[in-house]
């Protein structure tokens, strides 16, 4: 059976390839040789400007011939790479001898060729390629779906932050919100998780087979290699790598940096899927409404249906999302001694997980574009709960010291169906002043909403 989107096991490059072309050349096995061969170079050329007798600054012409590599890297050369190893078995050094390949005819690079994976151990060159990684799709895929959905929730709190809708707490008629406020709280909660995301410092170790530079101290014992590491990783690109410098490590870097990232993607899919669940509810009380899409069907049954299914799909990927995202955290940071090669298969998931994240926003802001609100099904259902404004009657006849408030309202309202004639006759009856009266008198389920509106527009 020949690989295709149809055959693929994953659905992520099966049904759902087309989705996620952005996330593809990033965290893929090619996106994985492609940074690769970028720290390999990086190194490389960095060690050419050591002052180190044995290897001479590289020229101009070498130098951008070099950067060339990374810049024109293909699938082409991904697939050269991959024919190496087969005789390799050994990823990194079928990269290692990749380069060396690219330099034949090149008597300036060919006679500096042992100094590519100088020093180096295969983890130097694994775990800053997976930092330039996730900083890529974390920068290019995560952060901008979530600033996608953020900027369509702040549009929808700023339109509907005057409509007003009725909040269940407990799934029980309460005190009235507006549907403005209700988007307003998710963009807060969002941005927060998003500051967090970003917050998160991508690091990268370049030390040796344990962490003590030891190789690179046999060749030349006085040299600051410790400082020329750091000097590389953080120099920006394209001649370092723009990372932040972890100056203790084992063989591999510890991956906490990794957990902490996964977790605040994972915070920030656990607020949305508290979204899908809330959107999915509204739909099914008729709040909104979805706009049609000319050919679609709901049910192969039924066919007045217009299933929610783009908030269901959001909410399916955002746990599988998790759940991988969980598993990374909570299982890379460990390592048996100096090393063991658990890390190493459960790395290559980073894709998967970021990938089921990626769908779900893709399906949630596919989502929310088709909602409409449907102001009549709000306004009814205010309508219909009067009992909320049990809540500021007895709050008023305890700012005016009417003993037993609360309870009065309980034995009027609860569990019982409050007719606004109802609430009049006891807001009459009350010993209040009589402007105090007029104003509950006035109060509607639709106007008692607080500052929701202005809070709605203030996000």
């Amino acid at each position: 059976m020949s690989l295709s989107t149809i055959t693929a096991l994953s659905p992520l490059d099966g049904r759902y390839a087309s989705k996620l072309a952005a996330l593809r050349p990033i965290m893929s096995e090619h996106g994985y040789m492609h940074r690769r061969v970028q720290v390999e170079v990086a190194w490389f050329i960095a060690l050419s400007d050591a002052g180190f007798a044995e290897f001479k600054p590289l020229t101009t012409g070498a130098r951008a011939y070099l950067l060339g590599l990374i810049k024109n890297f293909s699938e082409t050369d991904s697939a050269a790479i991959k024919e190496i190893e087969k005789t390799t078995n050994h990823d990194v050094k079928a990269v290692e001898y990749w380069i060396k390949s690219k330099f034949e005819a090149r008597p300036e690079l060919e006679k500096a060729s042992e100094f590519v994976h100088f020093a180096c151990t295969s983890e130097d060159i694994n775990n800053t390629s997976h930092a330039l990684q996730l900083r890529s799709g974390r920068d290019q895929v995560v952060l901008p779906g979530l600033d996608r959905i953020v900027l369509k929730l702040r549009e929808m709190a700023h339109a509907y932050a005057d409509v007003p809708m009725l909040s269940r707490t407990h799934g029980q008629t309460a005190s009235p919100t507006t549907v403005g406020k209700e988007m307003a709280n998710v963009v807060m909660r969002l941005q927060t998780a998003c500051e967090r995301i970003a917050a998160v410092k991508i690091m990268g170790k370049m030390n040796g087979a344990v962490g003590n530079y030891n190789a690179h101290l046999s060749a030349w014992p006085d040299f600051d290699w410790e400082a020329f590491s750091k000097k590389v990783i953080e120099t920006p690109e394209p001649l370092g790598l723009g990372l932040t410098f972890q100056p203790y490590s084992i063989q591999i870097e510890p991956h906490d940096y990794m957990a902490e990232l996964f977790d605040a993607v994972a915070r920030a899919n656990t607020i949305l899927i508290d979204l899908s669940r809330d959107i999915w509810g509204y739909v099914s009380l008729g709040y909104f409404k979805q706009r049609l899409k000319a050919g679609e069907i709901g049910s192969s049954t039924m066919p007045h249906k217009v299933n929610p299914i783009d908030f269901e799909n959001a909410e399916g990927n955002l746990g599988l999302a998790n759940a991988l995202l969980k598993h990374l955290s909570e299982k890379l940071p460990i390592s048996r001694w100096q090393r063991d090669l658990t890390d190493s298969t459960v790395l290559r998931n980073m894709g998967v997980a970021l990938g089921y994240a990626a769908l779900a926003y893709a399906s949630l802001l596919a989502g929310l574009n088709k909602l409409e609100l449907n102001e009549e099904a709000l306004a009814d259902d205010l309508d219909a709960s009067w009992e909320v404004l049990a809540e500021p009657i007895q709050t008023v006849m305890r700012r005016f010291g009417v003993q037993g408030a609360y309870e009065k309202l309980k034995e009027v309202t609860r569990g019982k169906t409050v007719t606004a004639e109802a609430l009049h006759g006891l807001i009459h009856s009350l010993e209040i002043p009589q402007s105090e009266k007029d104003r509950l008198l006035a109060m509607t389920p639709g106007s008692y909403v607080g500052k929701a509106a202005e809070l709605a527009r203030r996000v």
